[in-house]
């Protein structure tokens, strides 16, 4: 399995990016803040002058006041956050009692999260929860799988007919090592200083790598609508791969190196509150019952999702 060669410089590099985006983010959020504390010293004004407190201008129903957490999650990522009907975060809620805010958005790379706005608003939904004096229990990240599927899969593959059959390793290395790594980097570091600035707190973190999928060319609702796949299979199809129990193992290599890469960076000494979930083992991929774990090339079916929560569960301290 190829080595990390990311220069340590690079590293340290992308560590500052991130401070340097919380610390931009923050300044936003700081000068966005000052209508919105203004619209509440108004409202609270109006409020005392009426003999009411800001508290019972909302209307509080039944189920509201009913209603128990066993903690509250924020989380950014991708489509395992963020899919129709049944997600990682869903489950969580549904099923094991969190209150989950979320500014998780399906298709969304690592470098995305790492590089565009997202930080904003995920300052805001920091800023939310702690305006109702709650700390977040941990923060969820998703993320890695759109950097290495979809239309760039197949800039990963020797054709079939090369002396090098199967995944290219320097365009791998290139991908996973450098561009991917350095982009958790950053994320990462951004999440942490952000919530030491807005929370005064080292809030714990997690992460995962996926589990293996089988590359059978099956798509979203059967590949159309807003996800629509297949996001292995052309790949495959294009470089000449029609073994599917061969495209099957290239697929569970490439999954093995991208975990081993996200649980390397979790060992850095300054993540030290970010942790691992090794999901590999937790959806199967025998041709047998894959398709009771898997919904399609890319996403747990409900089963599957809830097993993968019930992992995320197990971990949030």
């Amino acid at each position: 399995m190829a080595k990390s060669r990311t220069p340590l410089v690079s590293e340290r590099s992308a560590i500052a990016s991130g401070k340097k985006r919380a610390a931009e983010a923050v300044g936003r959020r700081k000068a966005a803040a000052a209508p919105r504390l203004a619209a509440v010293a108004r409202a609270q004004k109006a409020a005392v002058a009426k003999g009411k407190t800001l508290a019972s201008l909302a209307s509080v129903t039944p189920i509201m006041a009913m209603a128990q957490s066993v903690g509250t999650l924020i989380a950014e990522g991708d489509s395992w956050f963020d899919y129709p009907f049944v997600d990682v975060l869903k489950s969580l809620d549904d099923r094991h009692g969190f209150e989950i805010e979320s500014v998780a958005h399906r298709g969304d790379s690592v470098e995305a999260m790492a590089y565009s706005g997202q930080l904003d608003d995920f300052s805001r939904r920091i800023e939310k929860v702690l305006r109702h004096g709650v700390v977040p229990r941990a923060i969820l990240l998703s993320g890695g799988g759109n950097d290495v599927a979809g239309d760039q899969f197949q800039m990963l593959l020797n054709h079939s007919l090369s002396p090098t059959r199967g995944l290219n390793e320097r365009v791998v290395e290139g991908i996973i090592e450098d561009r991917v790594r350095l982009a958790y980097v950053t994320i990462l570091s951004a999440i942490t200083a952000l919530c030491e600035s807005l929370a005064n707190a080292t809030i714990p973190i997690l992460l995962h790598g996926y589990d293996y999928p089988v590359p059978d060319g099956r798509g979203f609702l059967g590949g159309w609508w807003f996800l629509p796949g297949p996001w292995l299979k052309p790949g495959f199809d294009l470089k000449g791969y029609g073994d599917l129990k061969e495209n099957i193992a290239i697929c569970k290599d490439l999954i093995d190196r991208l975990n081993t890469m996200i649980r390397s960076v979790t060992a850095l000494p300054q993540f030290s509150h970010v942790k691992f979930i090794d999901l590999r083992g937790t959806l199967s991929n025998r041709p047998s019952d894959y398709e009771d774990w898997w919904d399609n090339e890319m996403h747990p079916t409900r089963k599957g999702f809830e097993a993968v929560a019930e992992q995320f569960a197990a971990e949030i301290p």
